[in-house]
């Protein structure tokens, strides 16, 4: 009688687990289809090979595309609570970061907010940044490294911010040879 109780309660026992498991599992599946997907992520075109003189300013071209029906803010979005499109360099040592320069944004209105024009970057946008290779740079290739941190947003909703990496190669190359004016030969006679 006894191990048929055992048996009995046992049986019992990986009903009740076989359920909560089940019911955690449809919980879980209406809680996923109540959230909508992310949105593609902003993409970056490459980055050709730039060459930069030892101490001279070099601009280089970052183009990031928006996925068709998105938009992120611009940097300087028109409220103080959304999140501003900024780039974040790590350079190596002797290569100077100089102005990073954003394009305007497109003011645009969206469903959501119809009195008020939001600035945004939409399809393709260019991120101008300066880079500078002091004197001290031995001659070389030397990896930018960086992060595009932004919002997307379509026309219902925003997304959890997101950051793209970044990055591309530099050639550091010496500066023209600087032509050296001998002395005038001295006016003095030498034998």
């Amino acid at each position: 009688m006894r191990r048929t109780l055992s048996l009995s309660k046992q049986i019992q026992r990986t009903s009740i687990r076989v359920g909560l498991l089940t019911l955690t599992a449809l919980i879980s599946a209406a809680a996923l289809a109540q959230v909508p997907p992310p949105p593609p992520p902003v993409a970056v075109a490459a980055i050709p090979l730039t060459t930069a003189q030892r101490g001279t300013q070099t601009i280089v071209n970052l183009n990031f595309r928006v996925p068709p029906g998105y938009h992120i803010n611009s940097n300087t979005p028109k409220s103080e609570f959304l999140i501003p499109t900024a780039l974040k360099m790590d350079l190596p040592t002797d290569i100077v970061l100089g102005k990073i320069d954003y394009p305007a944004g497109e003011e645009l209105t969206f469903p959501f907010s119809p009195d008020e024009k939001l600035s945004v970057y939409a399809g393709d946008f260019t991120v101008a940044l300066s880079v500078h290779p002091l004197e001290s740079v031995m001659p070389g290739k030397y990896l930018m490294r960086g992060v595009l941190r932004y919002q997307a947003c379509d026309n219902a909703a925003c997304y959890p911010p997101r950051t793209l990496p970044v990055s591309f190669e530099v050639k550091v190359v010496k500066g023209p040879a600087t032509h050296k004016v001998n002395p005038a030969q001295s006016p003095h006679v030498h034998n």
